[in-house]
């Protein structure tokens, strides 16, 4: 017979919708906001102003052989020379090990292109540093030197550069504007390092723009030449791990895993064997002790409580010192004394404390506990004494 759908199953069902709905909302509210003006990023995926798509496919067309490079930079061809490594303003700061790959490419014979001081963080010997700059005006920059970077571009035009520092010996300024680097060149090991201070040359919004083109396939080298458009440092993974990463799917599964466990916790709680509730006996000891106290309690019988644990101690001593049981205080005690070794004192005023309660009707319940706790402790110690003898005389 299948279980009914009680109250306390409606209400854990609707507390779970509850929480999956509240998570839902906290997805909603934490998502990123959108951009006021997206102009993209400069990415050979991306088909908006500032990617790099239509520079890809141009080259692909031209014959260059241009190839998206999804991998660490420690997988870089150890045979450098014809080859032109391009980091288009990253997105992601690699690691020491990752920019050591790269220089050991470069000196090894490869062309590296970087753009931006995001770009400058690969190339080793770099100085460029962001320069926010809100104004997305393109600004003309001219050549600074004779430079085959400047064959048929007489000018070029960057959107917001960047700024290189400092012109290490070696390192010469192939573009500038009003004393602002725009393009720098220098050789490292056997390869050549060329930085451009923004993507936006190779843009799909600007590289029509007069010597764009140009700077860029000036800086990628000869036709045939082998081109490595830097994708990894993207965030573009080989595994599906890491594309799946960089969308909302993590956290759709962390709820849907969440629900699950619900459902399965209530499945589990329902499915589990039917056991009835345990039920304390009514002839239990604990039982008859708390509905005594509660009488006790009720009838405010206080003294009562102190004079039968009074009658009881006397009756126990009587038997066991072999006195008459209305023997006086001070004869009791003075026997407890002789025969069991207690201080007469004590137990005089122990007992003397309790004649005087179970005459008064107006005893508080905490004295009446503490006179009871004293007589109990001397029964207890009564007790205690009387059972070495018997076993002695019992193995005897």
């Amino acid at each position: 017979m299948p279980a009914q759908f009680d109250a306390r199953d409606r209400q854990l069902v609707i507390g779970a919708v509850a929480v999956m709905f509240a998570l839902l909302a906290l997805t909603y509210f934490l998502r990123p906001a959108p951009a006021q003006q997206s102009i993209g990023i400069p990415s050979t995926y991306s088909a908006e102003w500032l990617g790099a798509k239509a520079a890809f496919l141009l080259l692909q067309e031209s014959g260059y052989q241009v190839e998206r490079w999804e991998s660490p930079p420690n997988e870089l061809p150890e045979d450098a020379s014809g080859t032109t490594l391009i980091f288009a303003e990253p997105t992601e700061r690699g690691s020491s090990a990752e920019r050591a790959s790269v220089s050991r490419f470069v000196s090894n014979g490869g062309r590296l292109l970087v753009m931006g001081a995001a770009g400058a963080n690969f190339a080793p010997l770099s100085s460029a540093i962001p320069i926010p700059d809100s104004d997305l005006t393109p600004k003309p920059f001219t050549p600074a030197v004779p430079s085959p970077l400047s064959r048929n571009a007489p000018e070029v035009t960057m959107v917001a550069p960047d700024q290189w520092k400092t012109l290490a010996p070696g390192q010469i300024s192939i573009y500038e504007r009003q004393g602002k680097t725009g393009a720098v060149w220098y050789r490292y090991g056997k390869g050549e390092v060329i930085w451009w201070a923004i993507s936006s040359p190779a843009s799909n919004g600007s590289i029509r723009e007069k010597g764009n083109l140009a700077l860029l396939l000036n800086s990628v080298g000869p036709p045939g030449s082998r081109i490595l458009w830097d994708e990894y440092f993207h965030g573009m993974r080989r595994s599906l791990g890491s594309y799946f990463a960089a969308t909302p799917l993590p956290w759709a599964g962390a709820q849907l895993a969440f629900l699950f466990l619900i459902i399965l916790f209530t499945f589990s709680r329902r499915s589990g064997p039917m056991r009835p509730l345990a039920v304390e006996s009514r002839l239990s000891a604990l039982e008859f002790v708390d509905t005594l106290g509660s009488l006790y309690q009720s009838a405010q019988a206080a003294p009562a409580a102190v004079e039968i644990a009074y009658q009881r101690l006397r009756l126990a001593l009587a038997r066991r010192l072999s006195i008459p049981v209305n023997a006086k205080l001070p004869a009791l005690c003075e026997a407890a004394e002789e025969h069991l070794g207690w201080q007469s004192g004590t137990l005089f005023n122990t007992l003397s404390d309790a004649e005087r309660a179970m005459r008064d009707i107006n005893l508080e319940n905490g004295e009446a506990l503490d006179l009871v706790r004293g007589l109990h402790g001397y029964l207890h110690r009564l007790e205690t004494q009387r059972k070495p003898a018997e076993e002695r005389t019992s193995w005897k």
